[in-house]
């Protein structure tokens, strides 16, 4: 098993005041949580006039998420003022009867059936950057992060739109998603000071800017595939121009096209690319991990791309992919806000309260796992001690679990299977690599790593 133990924020001994507890907060979520957080099972504080409830255990989790899923609002008023520039009224921030709606149309679009459509264009893709850094000189330093961003955007874009996206606009949409995100303001004040949900927030015109860019290329290549519609191509966008509430028969109009397109585009590029990276940074740091990853795809590859019906035999690859999002998972905080009083583990829970699920914490409880920030994918193998069930959630859980899921799954698998065969990549001397939360868990702004190129596709 792997001795690492990859970076985390410092952790303070005792918990922080308030006031400083948010003022870490808005440099970097995860500093703010103490040790004994990491042993909590369910436990409360105060931000200001309102309560925060943390569900931190697995049955904790199963009654906020799933048994109470009706009376706790999809996003806290923060998350939706946070993001509705950029996504509008989209599956990721509705709630009651729109996001009903919505989740009957787009659901279907993303789901695991799909994937046979969907597995060979993200096998193109991927092959084309392993051709590339294949070429490159031993020692050629590039950008893990970003490369990993351009290419699950490509793939997002192939999949969503059918045509190849230029690559000023791939780069674009790259640049405006992480402009967005160090802009985008973490915390909201006037949800913490119990003001009105109605009152504008403010947000900086550089945040507005980016979600414009977004929007503007969105638009044009709707109306592009709006154009191309005749010559049965298939895609995301198609699909959703054709696509019909089951039940009520409503289809979505031009701006919930856009936002849904947004979503997908968010969840399925930004998401994956940062939890791609964090992968490749941990291999860099655990040869022999590296080295049973090279030798199953030997063995289960030959030196041949992947397809989907090898991602079943792909069972370290998977297995190194889960534990990377156990330590890192690609959204951080789940949080809901209580419409009606409830009650968990005999606790009041006021109506109005932020009641929030943590991966980072529920992912590294020390009840829950042996050796919790240690990297080691054996955890995750089919033969591995049963783990508790909700003690993992990556992909949130309940029903309204990731309805993006399947695809983010075998995109990494696929992609890591790709390129793992063709290049190594090592962390670049004096490159310190620390975990930050904004909207999603990302290594930072950069991962400076150097390519090696890989010459015995057959063997480790």
């Amino acid at each position: 098993m792997s001795p690492f133990v990859p970076p985390y924020p410092e952790r303070p001994k005792e918990p922080l005041p308030p006031f400083a507890m948010m003022a870490t907060a808005r440099r970097n979520f995860l500093a703010m949580f103490d040790e004994k957080c990491f042993e909590y099972q369910f436990f409360s504080t105060r931000l200001l006039t309102r309560r925060v409830f943390v569900c931190n255990s697995p049955d904790t989790v199963a009654q906020a998420f799933i048994a109470f899923h009706e009376s706790f609002q999809r996003k806290t008023p923060q998350m939706r003022h946070a993001l509705a520039p950029l996504l509008g009224d989209g599956l990721f921030i509705s709630d009651g009867d729109l996001w009903k709606r919505r989740r009957r149309i787009v659901a279907p679009i993303v789901h695991a059936s799909r994937m046979a459509l969907f597995a060979p264009t993200m096998v193109e893709a991927a092959a084309e950057t392993a051709s590339r850094w294949g070429a490159l000189p031993p020692g050629t330093p590039i950008d893990a992060l970003r490369e990993m961003a351009t290419l699950t955007a490509e793939i997002i874009c192939r999949t969503i739109f059918g045509p190849r996206l230029g690559a000023e606009h791939a780069t674009e949409i790259v640049a405006s998603f992480s402009a967005y995100q160090r802009q985008v303001s973490q915390l909201d004040l006037t949800y913490l000071l119990g003001l009105p949900d109605w009152l504008p927030r403010f947000q900086s015109p550089s945040v507005h800017r980016a979600a414009k860019r977004i929007d503007l290329v969105l638009d044009d290549i709707i109306q592009r595939c709006e154009e191309r519609l005749a010559s049965g191509e298939q895609s995301m966008i198609r699909m959703l121009l054709e696509a019909r509430d089951p039940e009520t028969g409503e289809v979505l109009d031009r701006e919930g096209l856009r936002n849904e397109a947004a979503v997908i585009f968010m969840a399925g590029h930004e998401t994956t690319a940062n939890s791609l990276a964090w992968t490749w940074f941990l291999l860099s740091q655990a040869p022999e991990v590296e080295e049973r990853l090279h030798r199953e795809l030997a063995e289960v590859l030959d030196g041949r791309l992947p397809g989907l019906d090898d991602v079943p035999r792909l069972i370290y690859t998977r297995a190194v992919f889960e534990e990377a999002i156990r330590l890192y998972p690609p959204v951080p905080l789940l949080g809901r806000q209580a419409l009606h009083e409830e009650r968990i583990r005999n606790r009041t829970i006021p109506a109005g309260s932020l009641v929030i699920v943590i991966p980072w914490l529920l992912h590294r409880h020390r009840r829950l796992w042996d050796r919790p920030d240690h990297f080691v994918p054996e955890r995750f193998l089919p033969d591995a001690p049963a783990r508790e069930r909700y003690s993992y959630i990556p992909f949130s859980v309940g029903p309204r679990v990731c309805a993006g899921q399947a695809f983010g799954l075998t995109e990494a698998i696929l992609c890591l299977a790709t390129l793992a065969q063709r290049a190594r990549l090592r962390l670049a001397p004096g490159a310190v690599v620390e975990p930050i939360c904004r909207l999603t868990l990302r290594p930072g702004d950069t991962l400076p790593m150097l390519v090696e190129p890989r010459v015995e596709h057959h063997g480790g």
